[in-house]
């Protein structure tokens, strides 16, 4: 058993595992988005109190939840990359920089959308957009930081110290609902023991929710791809591949047809 994790350190058997195992998450995912957004846009009923605006929920909820589940991903990541070393910890948590900033953005603009409507404002400086916009902010750090350090040995390092050290803002987004006065509404579908939300909207944004993070999974697959090739380029394995031989043979070929 042990043998087997172990392969997952194995960057050849990485690449390889996750090109056959991304098309396959890519289908599943597309098919529980288009269900989801279905079910959230058509067949569940209208708000009684929001109207139809609260269908918003169905890409903003999803989105700021995967904006709090990539950035802990890449923290941990980082401290394995850190603690053992791990170069394939670390191409994680720089393929994931992108996509978690992509859906942190996705949350303050839809939370923007759905703001106006609901606080007749489109942004208020509580503890939940605050802290959100934070999270951003830590995203674009990260990468910036990565980009401004020419060494890759110590642009890593310093990048995951930032994202071990930014992973304090996430329960602070979390309970900030909890521990100041704020127009952001609090949690509807963490409570335990707590039936917040009828099923009938609940179930497509559960849907949503897995499609989102179905979606995370497969681009971070083809990210991790692609920074395995960048990072083992000159080893032999990458020169056997098939795809790296068909690419440089059309490279060749086109530079014979200019000349």
């Amino acid at each position: 058993m042990f043998k087997w994790i172990h392969r997952f350190g194995s960057a050849p058997f990485v690449y390889r595992f996750a090109g056959a195992l991304a098309p396959w998450i890519g289908f599943v995912c597309l098919a529980i988005l288009l269900s989801g957004l279905y079910l959230g846009l058509i067949v569940a009923p209208e708000d009684y109190e929001q109207g139809e605006s609260y269908r918003i929920i169905y890409v903003h909820v999803p989105a700021a939840i995967l904006s709090m589940f990539v950035y802990v991903v890449m923290a941990v990541a980082s401290a394995v990359f850190l603690i053992w070393r791990l170069k394939l910890a670390d191409i994680v948590a720089q393929a994931s920089a992108p996509i978690g900033a992509s859906f942190t953005f996705l949350a303050l603009a839809t939370g923007s959308l759905w703001g106006k409507p609901m606080w007749g404002t489109w942004w208020i400086w509580d503890g939940r957009l605050t802290s959100e916009l934070l999270l951003l902010f830590l995203y674009f750090g990260y990468m910036a930081l990565r980009a401004a350090i020419e060494h890759p040995q110590s642009a890593a390092k310093a990048a995951a110290v930032l994202a071990l050290v930014g992973v304090v803002n996430i329960p602070v987004i979390h309970y900030s609902v909890e521990w100041w006065s704020t127009l952001h509404q609090p949690a509807t579908i963490t409570k335990m023991g707590e039936r917040n939300i009828h099923p009938s909207m609940g179930i497509p944004l559960g849907l949503m929710i897995v499609g989102f993070q179905l979606l995370y999974a497969y681009v971070l697959l083809i990210r991790m791809r692609t920074g395995i090739l960048k990072r083992e380029s000159r080893a032999s394995w990458v020169a056997q591949l098939p795809e790296v031989n068909n690419t440089m043979a059309n490279s060749k070929l086109s530079g014979t047809n200019r000349v």
